[in-house]
């Protein structure tokens, strides 16, 4: 899918050079950037699925901690 990103002056000219200090096109660095972001994501909602589920359990030591 073609798509038009529009950047500010300063946010082009970061994306030229990170692409020439990477040796990559500005469209791949833009793809890198997307997934990285995407799996960050994955990651923070997998987080917060295990705490949901562990939290509870570990609720009452984990008020005894905090008071002592």
């Amino acid at each position: 899918m073609a798509m038009t990103l529009r950047l500010s002056d300063e946010e082009s000219s970061h994306l030229a050079e990170l692409a020439a200090a990477e040796g990559r096109s500005k469209q791949e660095i833009m793809r890198l950037a997307l997934n990285d972001r995407w799996a960050r994501l994955q990651k923070e909602q997998q987080l917060a699925e295990v705490l949901s589920r562990v939290l509870p359990r570990y609720q009452g030591l984990l008020d005894r901690i905090g008071t002592a």
